[in-house]
């Protein structure tokens, strides 16, 4: 018997068998990495009521023929011309209505939470492409509204939507940057996930926030959730290292990736980061 022969024969067995393996898992990878980043939540949400809070739907079209559903949450309180505003960019699996009473935290700052195509009975689907495209489209909007300051606007982004909103202060001046559990880019948080796939041919939304950040010298607040198994920390801080601006860091020391905004201190740091620029 030829066991060399044999343990060839094997050994070419194998190794074709990992080879058709991992062509077959970044196949997987490539053709479901959108439901692996996009999470559409279906149903279009109702604002919960608030007695200090004005909110008011808004429907803002987009130059591809959609229409994107959200509201636009004013303080009751205060009488001003044009108030500063907060445009929030949600999670990838956030239906962002819940957020519009946000504003009762800031105080004397408007609040504008629009669903993501595709999210929350808005038509299309999502890409980076788009989400990018449609955060120029409600900054713009808003900057022609008689009620809003065009010189006091402030990029909210969690997660997934810290890359939208990054993607915004690199193309819009802003007054601020508030972003929660962020990442460097989708790329890196990828290849963490799956060190064994080549993520960087694969991956078609980099949301490459760690590009943008050298060019970006407005203002970020960045809160971090120590225990984010998602998003590990080290993400958030090769982002906060690469900043332009002035920026302020914050560590959640007992958070994690869903449970950051159960923290009082969160809302505390939020809140004074707005007042500096009321």
């Amino acid at each position: 018997m030829d066991w060399k022969r044999i343990l060839s024969r094997l050994m070419i067995s194998a190794i074709t068998v990992l080879v058709l393996a991992a062509i077959g898992l970044s196949a997987l990878l490539y053709f479901a990495q959108d439901r692996l980043i996009f999470y559409p939540q279906a149903a279009p949400g109702i604002p919960p009521r608030a007695a200090d809070l004005t909110i008011s739907e808004v429907q803002i079209a987009t130059p591809d023929g959609l229409t994107l559903r959200g509201w636009l949450a004013k303080p009751g309180s205060v009488d001003i011309p044009r108030l500063p505003l907060a445009i929030y960019f949600g999670g990838n699996a956030e239906e962002v209505s819940h957020m519009a009473t946000l504003a009762g935290r800031l105080p004397g700052w408007a609040l504008l939470a629009v669903n993501y195509r595709g999210y929350g009975g808005n038509a299309g689907s999502p890409s980076e492409r788009a989400l990018c495209a449609d955060a120029l489209v409600l900054h713009d909007w808003a900057i022609r509204r008689p009620d809003v300051d065009p010189a006091r606007i402030v990029a909210i982004g969690r997660s997934l939507g810290s890359g939208v909103a990054v993607y915004l202060a690199a193309e819009r001046p802003l007054a601020g940057v508030v972003l929660t559990t962020p990442y460097d880019s989708l790329r890196a948080v990828a290849q963490r996930h799956y060190p064994y796939a080549p993520v960087s041919l694969l991956l078609k939304h980099s949301f490459d926030s760690i590009g943008r950040a050298p060019h970006i010298s407005t203002s970020l607040l960045l809160l971090a959730a120590r225990r984010d198994n998602i998003v590990p920390v080290a993400h958030a801080r090769a982002l906060f290292s690469k900043w332009a601006g002035p920026k302020t860091w914050r560590e959640f020391a007992e958070a994690g990736h869903n449970d950051l905004d159960a923290d009082p201190e969160y809302w505390k740091a939020m809140a004074a980061f707005f007042a500096q620029r009321t």
